[in-house]
Parts: structure tokens; C-alpha cells; sequence
């Protein structure tokens, strides 16, 4: 049985293609007449005492981000002064490890024939509120992700594109600790071969470890269309870490589900990239998303882990 679904076999398999939900956007209110955009968000998570969330903040006219720290007050997210930004990088990411902040996201530099590129770049607290960069992946390599195992080991999802990649594809790997995060690691990763149509490509946001033991990989899939728009989907799938075998991706979200807004450019209109998704009690789990470029949203939809996690 293969594991490749294209976008419109996925967008035919998601039953919800068609629902908008209200009130999706995320209350943001940056600092006086700071009106930078803040999207493509983490999810919520606790840390020393405080709820944060990590965000994209940029001008609508430029992609020169920073990393912005965020903390809920009176149900309005608002800037944690006490964290610096993380200037020019992108899309951020957290998880723990050892019990440990670990905080990603991509930086947009110039490589040493001055070539702009990026790369993602991994932080860690030393001392409180106190970050310092401890790692780097390849090259023009995104959506790089770490999650811890019950052994201690690190699982780490990769990103790679070109040659066999194409436009982008998904690889796995496990390292022994953070010591062997580096270039060299990420890039031995095995990549899925059967998971993306030739000219579609995709990545990972999240990884949960579920209670059976496999992997939960909130991720996404994505195209162009014949006009040279982007079209972004959010997906997941199911990952053994043992034997490497994965499950078909499957849709869910699109960009209908959020409530109407603006995009950072017309090619952008049909774009959701997930930063996170928070698992509930009641068998729903809340998925916090970036869409358009601009802004940060977050709807709640059925578990989409707990099938799975039965098997």
C-alpha cells in the first residue's frame, strides 16, 4: 500500500474542506505603535511559571523577522519583555528536552560567497531568560524538529530539498543527546521517498510522542497551482520510530476553516502553516496556525492523534 497522496486527493479525503469557524484569530497586542504582523505562532506552552507563546514578527512589507516572546494577560497575548527577540528568524518552534527549553527557527544569512540563504538554529536557556545558540542544521534546511524519547534518545525530523528531495521531503533520524545535534546528523537523516508527489513537497511542525510509543508528526503538504500561488495545507501522520515506517498524511486544516483575513501577497491567500497543536482531555486538540503570511489563528478539531495512538 503506498503512503503518497497528493493535495487534491488529500483536499477530496477532508470531510471539513468547507467549514469556517468564527472567531479564530489570536488576540496579539504588540507595544504602542508597533504594528508589525505576528503569524506562523507556536503553540502555547508552560514555563517557569508563565504560559508562553512564540511568534513571527515582521512589517507586512518585509520578511527581516524577529522572534518574539509572548505571554497571555487578561486573555490578550503581549510581549514578554523579559526574553530578548531573536532577531532575523523565522518561524519558531520550542520543545523540551531534559526538562529544558530548547527554542528553533530559521535565520536568513549570508553564506560565505555573501549568497543570502538560511538555515535553522537552535537555542537553549543558560541562565534565566538568558538564550544562547547551541546548534545549527544544514544549509537551506527548514522545518527541522527535535523531540525527546522515553530512552533519553532524540528523535529529529528533517527537511532536506534538492537532488532526491526535490522540492522538499521528510527525513528521520535519533542521536544520542544534543551533543550530536549538528550539520553532519541532520543531514544523514533517511528520507521518506514515498511520501510526496514529484513537484509537491511538505515538512514537520511538531512531533508528539503518543502513549503506544509511536510518533504523532503535526506537519504540512504543499503546491503551486498553474498561477504560481502557493497552496499550504496542514496535515499529520503517524511515525514509528522503531522500524521507520510511517502512516499516509491526511488534511486538518485549510485555510477555509479560519476566519476571513488578509495575506503578505496575493500568492499567499490559501496559505495555513501550523506552529502547534495542544491535545485536550475531551478528545479534541486546539491547532494554533499561521495563515496568509500575516496572522496568527487557532480553531479546535477533533484529536486527530487518538486513532492512532490506539493502535
Amino acid at each position: 500500500m503506498t503512503t503518497m497522496r497528493t493535495c487534491q486527493q488529500l483536499l477530496k479525503e477532508f470531510p471539513y474542506r468547507q467549514l469556517q469557524f468564527a472567531n479564530t484569530k489570536l488576540p496579539i497586542r504588540l507595544k504602542g505603535k508597533d504594528k508589525r504582523d505576528v503569524y506562523n505562532i507556536s503553540s502555547p506552552f508552560f514555563y517557569n511559571g508563565r504560559e508562553l507563546l512564540l511568534g513571527r514578527a515582521e512589517f507586512r512589507d518585509s520578511e527581516d523577522s524577529s522572534i518574539i516572546f509572548l505571554r497571555r494577560n487578561a486573555g490578550i497575548w503581549t510581549l514578554d519583555e523579559q526574553y530578548q527577540p531573536l532577531d532575523h528568524l523565522q518561524d519558531p518552534f520550542f520543545c523540551m528536552i531534559g526538562g529544558k527549553m530548547i527554542i528553533g527557527g530559521v535565520e536568513v544569512y549570508r553564506n560565505q560567497v555573501s549568497t543570502l540563504t538560511y538555515r535553522t538554529v537552535f537555542y537553549r536557556e543558560t541562565a534565566p531568560f538568558q538564550l544562547q545558540r547551541f546548534a545549527c542544521g544544514p544549509e537551506h534546511m527548514k522545518d527541522i524538529r527535535l523531540l525527546e524519547l522515553p530512552n533519553g534518545k532524540i528523535l529529529i525530523t528533517t527537511r532536506p530539498q534538492g537532488a532526491e528531495a526535490g522540492r522538499g521531503k521528510i527525513g528521520f533520524t535519533v542521536i544520542r543527546s544534543l551533543d550530536d545535534l549538528n550539520d553532519r546528523s541532520i543531514s544523514s537523516a533517511r528520507i521518506f521517498e514515498d511520501q510526496f508527489a514529484k513537484e509537491e513537497w511538505g515538512g514537520t511542525n511538531q512531533l508528539h510522542l503518543l502513549k503506544n510509543g509511536k510518533i504523532g508528526v503535526l506537519s504540512h503538504i504543499a503546491n503551486f497551482d498553474p498561477e504560481g500561488n502557493r497552496h499550504y495545507y496542514s496535515t499529520c501522520f503517524l511515525l514509528d520510530p522503531e522500524s521507520g515506517s510511517h502512516s499516509p498524511m491526511k488534511i486538518i486544516a485549510v485555510r477555509k476553516n479560519f476566519e476571513n483575513g488578509p495575506s503578505k501577497r496575493n500568492d499567499l491567500k490559501d496559505v495555513v502553516f501550523a506552529g502547534g497543536l495542544v491535545r485536550q482531555k475531551n478528545g479534541t486538540a486546539v491547532l494554533y496556525c499561521g495563515v496568509g503570511d500575516t496572522e496568527a489563528h487557532c480553531i479546535t478539531i477533533l484529536d486527530p492523534f487518538l486513532k492512532w495512538e490506539k493502535i
